[in-house]
């Protein structure tokens, strides 16, 4: 009976967790309108069922994924394709929202160096994309 009580409160702690996190990413989607800003950027307004429809389904994929063990054996060429996907993804959503936060620019005028704005850019899309290389390639065990 113990074990049984045990098992219960671990599932509804872990329920209360994930619809803490979950409300947390939806807050984050929809208060901040980092994917309208990324639709109006991106001029493609005509997409906006698609997206919501990709949001959807990307986001129960990975519920499905982080709960079962699916293994799936693909080639290199396929696993790049999707790491790439997913950097991109992951880019777009930085970038709009150091855009919507606009971050950038009160950091650049706070500590007075907008004359070097590309340089720093630069140092850090060259910094991510460096420490990213190291990570996969050095902590990755295959």
């Amino acid at each position: 009976m113990l074990t049984i009580l045990t098992h219960l409160l671990e599932v509804l702690i872990g329920f209360s967790a994930g619809l803490a996190v979950g409300a947390g990413y939806v807050a984050f989607i929809t208060i901040l309108g980092i994917v309208p800003r990324l639709i109006q950027l991106s001029k493609t307004e005509m997409f906006l069922p698609i997206y919501t429809a990709c949001i959807l389904v990307g986001s129960l994929f990975g519920t499905y994924l982080s709960f079962t063990s699916v293994v799936w054996n693909n080639s290199v060429f396929f696993i790049a394709v999707w790491g790439l996907l997913q950097g991109i993804f992951n880019g777009m959503l930085a970038a709009a929202l150091a855009e919507v936060l606009n971050v950038f620019p009160i950091l650049y005028k706070r500590i007075g160096i907008e004359k070097y704005l590309l340089w720093l850019l630069m140092a850090i899309v060259f910094g991510k994309i460096a420490g990213s290389l190291f990570q996969w390639l050095y902590f990755m065990k295959h």
